[in-house]
């Protein structure tokens, strides 16, 4: 493989302005992440220290290896909602014995730990990626159940949660639920469907209801020890499998259950030297310009990415704003996929071939996204645009190898769905503070309508009102800009998570290692290409 040489120039007007645009969006996420961290605050962190029990994090911290990496996922959920940011859940990847984990923390300092649609979506997408990457999930459980006054929002996409923890262990994924403190109601199944669960003498409370409602369906008078304590599960329901003295002896029995699970990765392990890029990670911060219409050269970025800044480029020559090339990160093979420019024929039958190609020889795909979309015009749809396009689209659907979509630049349109966007079932999808995705740019949009606008009014013989068109254009574009930013996104879970550019490779790196936890198998055939 040949070694790209940088053209990046560090002193120029293009690198600085870049940078000095990042900085201030990196910071706005810093700040996000801050109140993340912060949990529900000074007071409530304090009544739970008090209690005698540990943050959310510190569990996550005693569970893991020593000096392990934790890959965070989906921490800004609920962002610009009437909910917390991070909908009082922490979810994330970490080595545990030696096992790559998929991990979820209740954090009980947000509203008791209390799950909002946020929550849910964010357990869903966690059950997801834990199943697709054959990761064993420990759950670290206490939550005061749903938010009753969100029922509706909750109740039905709740239910899913079960499913899926049932799913995980007919597959053969090991489940193991750590109970903090309480797991009422519906709550009361995540223990009770796990495959191994860890209670704590005097903490731990599991019951499908507690005494105040047996008192009032039955007449029954009990205490929460009598109805759903932790030595009573333990030594009479046999609910409890293991019984904890307090908190760290809890993990401490958690990273035992998952030492003997004699767990081994299916796909292959590194196979190619991990050495690091010769270009600094800080340049990824001056590659970017403000304004995405300003094009940019993508091998830059991957030269800052990729083991020793080698790639092997595939059809160089042809459909060149799509590039395609062969790489490795942190000893992993992939084939990469990265926008130079908007999608024509020509790059399309491009990266059919090569998503092709990529299964043929069990790789991973690694879509790099600064896409407008599909050319359109006369021209291009004589010739076949629209045929060659879902050439792209059936490839990327059809492809079983496993893909991490990393948005950098603009995600519009069809462009998304072919660079293997959030529909299309990527292992995992990351985004930079850059990044902007809808279904096109704010004033294409805002045109579109106003045209569409005042065709509507000449053909019925209405007036047209510029001013009036003029003031709604803007609130569209204004509606547009906001809804397409990257926190508005990663709120709804339409990515795994907003990233700074400078740990791109070691993101990629642990989520290429957890992909190979699972077979890594190409397909055998695809849909019908339409010639």
């Amino acid at each position: 493989m040949d070694v790209y040489r940088t053209e990046l120039d560090r002193a120029g007007e293009r690198y600085g302005a870049a940078r000095e645009t990042m900085l201030p969006r990196l910071a706005e996420i810093d700040a996000q992440q801050a109140l993340v961290r912060a949990g529900g605050g000074e007071k409530y962190v304090a009544r739970h220290r008090a209690r005698g029990k540990l943050l959310a994090r510190e569990r996550i911290e005693l569970l893991l290896d020593r000096d392990g990496p934790f890959l965070e996922l989906s921490s800004l959920a609920a962002w610009g909602t009437p909910f917390a940011v991070g909908a009082a859940i922490v979810t994330g990847i970490g080595v545990v014995e030696g096992v790559e984990c998929l991990v979820m923390a209740n954090d009980p300092t947000v509203r008791g730990g209390a799950l909002n649609q946020y929550t849910v979506r964010k357990v869903l997408r966690a059950f997801e990626i834990a199943r697709a990457n054959r990761l064993p999930v420990v759950q670290l459980t206490e939550s005061g159940g749903a938010d009753l006054p969100n029922q509706a929002e909750i109740f039905v996409p709740g239910g899913r949660t079960f499913f899926e923890i049932t799913r995980l262990s007919a597959e053969g994924v090991p489940t193991v639920s750590v109970v903090f403190g309480n797991a009422t109601a519906g709550g009361a199944y995540v223990p009770g469907m796990s495959d191994y669960t860890v209670f704590i003498r005097g903490r731990s409370k599991v019951f499908l209801g507690g005494p105040p409602l047996v008192k009032m369906a039955i007449g029954e008078e009990t205490t929460d020890e009598e109805l759903g304590g932790a030595e009573m599960h333990a030594t009479v329901s046999g609910l409890g499998d293991y019984l904890a003295e307090d908190e760290p002896d809890a993990l401490r029995i958690t990273r035992e259950i998952i030492a003997h699970l004699n767990w081994s990765k299916r796909g292959p392990g590194p196979s190619r030297s991990a050495d690091e890029p010769l270009y600094d990670a800080e340049e990824l911060l001056g590659i970017v310009p403000p304004d995405l219409k300003e094009p940019f050269e993508m091998r830059e970025i991957i030269a800052r990415v990729v083991d020793g800044s080698r790639l092997e480029e595939f059809k160089r020559l042809y459909g060149r704003t799509l590039v395609t090339c062969w790489a490795s990160v942190h000893g992993y093979p992939v084939g990469i996929l990265a926008n130079n420019g908007i999608l024509f024929s020509e790059e399309s039958e491009k990266a059919t071939q090569f998503i092709q190609l990529a299964n043929r020889h069990d790789t991973p795909l690694l879509f790099l996204q600064n896409i407008t979309g599909y050319m359109v015009g006369r021209a291009y749809e004589r010739g076949g645009i629209i045929k060659d396009g879902a050439k792209m689209i059936n490839a990327v659907t059809n492809s079983k190898v496993p893909h991490v979509t990393l948005m950098i630049g603009a995600s519009y349109g069809a462009g998304n769905y072919g660079m293997s966007g959030r529909a299309y079932d990527p292992r995992f999808v990351f985004t930079w503070p850059s990044h902007r995705i809808a279904v096109m740019g704010p004033q294409q949009l805002a045109g579109v309508m106003s045209i569409v606008g005042r065709a509507s009014a000449e053909s019925s013989g209405r007036t047209w009102d510029a001013e009036q068109d003029a003031l709604t254009r803007r609130m569209v574009e204004e509606q547009i800009e906001r809804e397409s930013s990257p926190l508005f996104a990663t709120a709804r879970i339409w990515d795994d998570g907003v990233i700074d550019p400078r740990d791109t490779r070691t993101v990629l790196g642990i989520a290429l290692s957890a992909c190979h936890s699972a077979e890594v198998r190409g397909a055998g055939a695809f849909g019908v290409f339409r010639m």
